[in-house]
């Protein structure tokens, strides 16, 4: 573990993006922005979830397993780079090759001096119309991790990990600071009218949720762009932006358009989660001997 002397304040960068087909030229432009970033003072920089392609799981294709990669390797060794060349933190996801036919949809942590301090595998994969990623992807298992980086101990989970409460708390049970959610979430365009509003607010809401529960700063990094599937056949995923910063009270403290690619620097300030733990202790009064039920998938028993 890497000895670092904590800043007690800091700015994140969160990068929102629209991918192209072209896995090279999306490495190349995320590898810009993170020099943007770093240049307007962010010192922990946050890619979107599976950015080096378009969303590939609105479909079921074999082929598209020739995109992963192991960890260590090219995704991580470029951003490496970026990371020492700017001296910031980066959160880079990976579509990660573990062996023949074992794949995860993962994070890596890259610190300041450009090594991998970590890595997070997707522990929550949703198998939804035009989202068919257990096709993809098996579970997570290193469990919820936090790391020891330049700028303090941060977390990170992967898009579909911010419904559940369970993964927040307990990343920042490891005294994480900041959880990051590098994201690919949208609306299937047929249902906007009717439900975009509510499944946006909601989105952000939970999130909001897991920054007052925790008393931590939430960031959620997503893609922007209408994507469609390969072959053109079905009606795409519109992302919608909308990434954000949240405080340790659940207030927005910047957040991008849903429409276009932007970079949100914003402040983190840990003094102010010292402040609200104070003034809100849920982490003294959990009632942690009473919590054996979570591990149930469901209490049939309700006597």
């Amino acid at each position: 573990m890497a000895a670092h002397s904590t800043p007690g304040k800091y700015s994140v960068g969160l990068v929102q993006m629209t991918m192209s087909a072209d896995p090279d030229a999306n490495l190349r432009h995320a590898i810009a922005k993170v020099a943007e970033a770093a240049a307007a003072g962010a010192k922990v920089v946050c890619l979107p979830e599976l950015f080096r392609s378009r969303y590939f799981a609105q479909t079921e294709d074999a082929r598209v397993f020739d995109l992963a990669e192991p960890v260590p390797g090219p995704s991580t060794d470029a951003l490496g780079k970026a990371a020492k060349q700017a001296g910031v933190v980066v959160i880079a996801p990976v579509f990660e090759r573990r062996a023949p036919g074992l794949y995860h949809n993962s994070a890596a942590t890259i610190d300041v001096d450009g090594r991998v301090a970590g890595v997070y595998r997707k522990m929550h994969i949703p198998d939804d119309p035009a989202y068919y990623e257990k096709y993809y992807f098996a579970p997570g298992d290193l469990g919820f991790r936090a790391f020891d980086t330049g700028v303090g101990r941060i977390g990170t989970l992967v898009c579909w990990d911010q419904w559940y409460p369970e993964g927040a708390r307990l990343t920042a049970l490891q005294g994480a600071n900041i959880l990051f959610y590098p994201t690919a979430i949208g609306w299937h365009p047929k249902e906007k009218a009717a439900h975009g509003a509510e499944q946006l607010d909601a989105w952000r809401t939970i999130q909001r949720g897991h920054a007052i529960a925790n008393g931590c700063y939430v960031a959620a990094v997503n893609r922007v762009g209408h994507e469609t599937p390969a072959g053109g056949n079905g009606d795409g995923i519109e992302f919608w932006g909308s990434s954000f910063l949240a405080d340790p009270f659940g207030a927005i403290l910047a957040e991008a358009p849903a429409d276009r690619e932007a970079i949100v620097v914003a402040e983190v300030d840990l003094a102010r989660i010292e402040e609200v733990r104070r003034g809100w202790p849920f982490l003294r009064d959990r009632r942690i001997d009473a919590y054996g039920g979570i591990t149930s998938r469901f209490l049939d028993d309700r006597s």
